[in-house]
């Protein structure tokens, strides 16, 4: 998972950028880049590292223009190196590009683009799609672009590419420079845009980019369409090749901070309407317990909802370490376990003698609830209780998140009847699947807990995928 920001008119884009990465550096703590337009000519800078340790006062004053795009990464495909980092340019014609999702057809378009006498340079899935949408710009006209042949290029992106992908650049269009952003036709992966007062405007991954730099949101950028946005202009809306949105369940379960605002509401609404359908089903069970402790930070407003509803006590049970990181997006298993070390203490009076229901937001790889349970049951409760606002992970995702093999699927390895003793806790409580569409309502993607993939993947492209994760 990713977060990407794109900025037109604005006084100095690489102050703002720098201020709204860390608004979405929790999308991403492997690497994060930015780069700046100015007069035609692009100012990158890109490393692996926290935004706050890549950019410095001097390299934000070298990354001139009042136009520019940032991003946070973690690595779903390529590897956590700095040549993979984002965004990527091109000089032919000048397209400086980010996005956030999962192409799951990278060797195919390596090698269509291979026979254009195009090569590919990094492990990063954002390149084929920047010489995609580059190459049919030019193949309408060597320059001079113009905003229907901004509407080729992303029909051809879509033409050839496949997986997920919310998109931002920047090049010029009818003249003017531009910010482009374009989503793929099921809106799989998030993107908001919006206007400041003094004309400028963003798009970026969610919405709480806008409310720290002042912006007002305008809405989601629209699925199968290209947005066009100039300073002191009105956005140009250009409908491509629009399908059912199919949004990812698991960036309002997790991913998205709770602030963000998204087609469907509030994050933290969403999150309490599943707390409280975990509740009534957790109750429907017939469990009894003494008090609701929800596993921070995601989990917090789901346990406040599903505490209101069975009549208990909310209590917060752990302190983090806040300079521990998202566990989940740590490179790798050592990583995570380390960091699992470090991130958590129960506080003892909160659970010592009482039947404690943990509520944590999704089990993947099962290392955290059994960390959890190890510490709870160091401060000696009459029982532990795990309840999760999502339903089991069984499935792979192609499309952004990382869990591409379903080895690495604790729920998928073991049977319903065993998750208990292998978590080490009293029972488990999973929100059902139907629980989850008749909260969420609509069209959402939940392939990861469902198995139903809204882009197909074929078996080459999955191999293709968990070969490159595991850096072979």
């Amino acid at each position: 998972m990713c977060g990407f920001v794109g900025i037109i008119g604005v006084e100095r884009a690489s102050a703002a950028l720098s201020m709204a990465l860390q608004a979405l550096q929790h999308r991403g703590q492997d690497a994060c880049g930015m780069a700046t337009v100015e007069q035609g000519r692009f100012h990158v800078h890109k490393d692996l590292g926290l935004v706050i340790n890549v950019f410095s006062e001097q390299t934000l004053a070298s990354l001139r223009g009042t136009a520019g795009l940032g991003h946070t990464r973690y690595p779903t495909v390529g590897t956590g190196v700095r040549e993979d980092a984002q965004p990527f340019y091109t000089r032919r014609p000048g397209v400086v590009m980010a996005h956030n999702g999962n192409v799951t057809n990278v060797d195919e378009l390596e090698r269509l683009l291979l026979t254009r006498g195009i090569h590919v340079q990094s492990r990063c899935d954002v390149e084929p799609i920047l010489l995609v949408f580059a190459e049919a710009l030019a193949e309408r006209r060597a320059s001079g672009h113009t905003a229907e042949d901004v509407v080729y290029a992303v029909r051809e992106v879509y033409r050839l590419v496949r997986g997920a992908y919310s998109c931002v650049a920047i090049c010029e269009v009818d003249g003017k420079e531009t910010l482009v952003s374009f989503r793929d036709p099921h809106g799989i992966r998030p993107g908001s845009y919006g206007r400041s007062e003094s004309g400028g405007w963003i798009a970026a991954s969610e919405s709480v980019v806008m409310d720290a730099l002042g912006f007002s949101v305008i809405g989601d950028l629209p699925a199968g369409a290209a947005v066009l946005m100039r300073p002191n202009e009105e956005a140009i809306i250009l409908p491509i090749e629009a399908d059912t949105p199919r949004p990812c369940v698991f960036e309002r379960i997790y991913f998205a901070r709770p602030d963000s605002l998204m087609a469907d509401g509030r994050v933290a609404s969403t999150r309490w309407a599943l707390g409280k359908r975990l509740g009534e089903e957790w109750m429907a069970k017939g469990l009894e317990a003494d008090v609701v402790v929800p596993v921070p930070d995601t989990s917090r407003t789901a346990a406040q909802a599903m505490a209101e509803v069975l009549g208990l006590p909310y209590r917060e049970g752990f302190i983090k370490n806040r300079y521990s990181g998202r566990t989940f997006i740590m490179p790798d298993a050592a990583a995570r376990q380390a960091a699992h070390r470090l991130k958590l203490n129960p506080i003892p009076e909160i659970f010592e003698g009482k039947r404690v229901i943990l509520v944590d937001d999704s089990i993947v790889r099962g290392t955290t609830v059994r960390r959890l349970a190890d510490l709870a049951h160091m401060t000696r409760p009459a029982a532990v209780h795990m309840a999760v606002y999502s339903p089991p992970v069984k499935h792979p995702c192609y499309y952004g998140i990382d869990m591409p093999s379903k080895k690495e699927l604790v729920a998928a390895k073991l049977p319903e009847e065993a998750w208990a003793e292998a978590f080490g806790v009293d029972s488990v409580t999973f929100l059902s699947l139907d629980g989850l569409r008749q909260t969420m309502g609509g069209s959402i993607c939940m392939a990861c807990f469902d198995g139903d993939y809204v882009v197909p993947v074929s078996s080459g492209e999955v191999a293709a995928i968990v070969m490159d994760r595991r850096g072979a």
